[in-house]
């Protein structure tokens, strides 16, 4: 319901829904927006497939075939030149495809010209007995001697937070923290850098996405500030927030394995749980 019924860019021909004996027994959903994620931009050259099923006892009958072909000719009737499985933003399912888990939707999606863009990793850490590790503690000693402040934010520092969120990293990532805000999540789900100066230059929070506590993320530093240590102090300052309220562990979605943030991860214990395929269709 939340994730497609109320999205803003919900148009009811986008969802296609197989019915046998009165039971469904398949789906694929198309989207494009009707409405900017950001400023007036609404990507008119691109749409989205979030997700498809078809249930086991129909597989094999071409009807995963069938529903996925409606769905992109309905988007390239839409003008949509570029088709990206699952990574629809804000309300994304998965990241993409996990091939481990759907070996057939991944040759149905590879015939279908669907090619792989990157992976995406879901990671998980369990915080049973977690304590902050003294070496990061040291560093977050010798920052704050440096002048650097982290802080739960007040309502004022909520403007200057978004902006770097938005503009600086995702505009997913401003939606998220807008959202959950809105809807009541406490601001102590935050954590903030400032630099000597005075600028915002970093967070990390938890909660921010259905409130599940023990998600972490969105989490970002500028990257004129990577490398100090900032990101790692930020990170742990929010595990053990997350501990103190009661969280057995920590997941995540969505990482670059090979990226910055993933060896940050890995090196805060963090390990793998799955890989997700990002997919794009693009009309030759």
């Amino acid at each position: 319901r939340d994730k497609v019924l109320l999205d803003a860019n919900f148009d009811p021909p986008g969802l296609r829904v197989a019915v046998r004996g009165g039971e469904i027994v398949g789906a694929a959903y198309g989207v494009r927006r009707l409405v900017a994620m950001t400023g007036t931009d609404r990507e008119p050259d691109r749409g989205w497939i979030p997700f498809f099923f078809v249930v086991p006892d129909a597989r094999r009958t071409g009807l995963g075939r069938r529903l996925l072909t409606d769905v992109l000719d309905w988007l390239r009737g839409l003008g949509r030149t570029r088709v990206d499985f699952a990574s629809y933003t804000p309300h994304y399912l998965l990241p993409g495809l996990d091939p481990d888990a759907y070996p057939q939707a991944a040759r149905l999606l590879g015939e279908l010209g669907f090619r792989t863009r990157h992976e995406a990793a879901a990671m998980d850490r369990s915080l049973v007995g977690y304590r902050m590790p003294a070496a990061v503690l040291r560093r977050a000693t010798d920052l704050t001697g440096l002048g650097y402040r982290f802080a739960t934010p007040a309502d004022d520092d909520l403007v200057e937070l978004l902006r770097l969120a938005g503009e600086e990293f995702s505009p997913d990532w401003a939606w998220a923290i807008r959202s959950c805000l809105a809807a009541g999540t406490p601001l102590d789900r935050i954590v903030t850098a400032r630099a000597p100066s005075g600028a915002l230059v970093g967070w990390a929070m938890h909660g921010a996405y259905e409130g599940r506590n023990e998600r972490f993320g969105p989490f970002g530093v500028l990257a004129e500030q990577r490398g100090t240590g900032l990101g790692q102090v930020l990170l742990h300052l929010t595990l053990e927030r997350m501990r103190a309220l009661g969280a057995h562990g920590a997941w995540f979605l969505w990482t670059d394995e090979q990226s910055p943030a993933g060896h940050l991860y890995r090196r805060a214990g963090f390990r793998t749980t799955r890989t997700f395929r990002v997919l794009r269709w693009e009309d030759t």
